[in-house]
């Protein structure tokens, strides 16, 4: 074992040694100069007379450029619209999450009342027969009908909005009929004038 050491701390100690190096023309030439380990190369180091000259541009090369720019506008809007929309797309996963997480831990009679109030949607889809609007308007009728059963108080404050906000469309659409009307009877005026003379 003593051995093995000694063998290794002598390889060590020769590396911590330094030497000095003599370079001479001759064999026979006393070793007056030393020379520094940067004047030492191993390779040669070319002159300083080099220059940068670009390669032509191929014809790949050239259409790429042209395609990347041709396709600049599109791929502009295209990060405008991402960056518009990734907020809502993470407010949308994290509402799906929320959701999720919901159901899992759901407060007790809550799945009994979801299905009281699907069931009643599809009491609705079923008595419609016929008309388009009928299809629209029954299903979510009989399912806030059946969701009003169980929160009433919600349910009120809801019909209370909804009435405002529909008095205030049905007021808006009345104006915008009104003026609809003025403006087609004046055009109507003006053309039965022009056809009298």
């Amino acid at each position: 074992m003593f051995k093995v050491i000694q063998r290794f701390v002598g390889l060590g100690s020769l590396s911590l040694l330094t030497f000095k190096v003599y370079a001479s023309s001759k064999k026979d030439s006393p070793h007056k100069d030393t020379v520094k380990v940067n004047e030492l190369s191993l390779c040669s180091i070319p002159e300083d007379q080099s220059k940068y000259v670009e390669e032509p541009r191929t014809q790949l090369e050239e259409s790429i450029s042209h395609l990347q720019h041709y396709c600049e506008p599109y791929t502009s809007w295209c990060q405008e619209k991402y960056s518009q929309n990734k907020p809502k797309m993470q407010s949308l996963v994290q509402w799906g999450l929320d959701s999720y997480e919901y159901l899992q831990n759901a407060p007790p009679g809550f799945f009994p009342r979801l299905g009281v109030v699907g069931f009643a949607g599809v009491v609705g889809l079923v008595l419609t027969r016929g008309s388009k609007i009928q299809k629209l308007v029954y299903p979510p009728g009989f399912m806030g009908f059946a969701a009003s059963l169980y929160h009433p108080q919600q349910a009120i404050v809801f019909v209370q909005v909804s009435g405002e906000k529909l008095y205030d469309w049905g007021l808006q659409s009345y104006v915008v009929v009104d003026l609809w009307k003025e403006n087609f009877q004046k055009s109507g005026n003006v053309k039965n004038s022009s056809g009298n003379k």
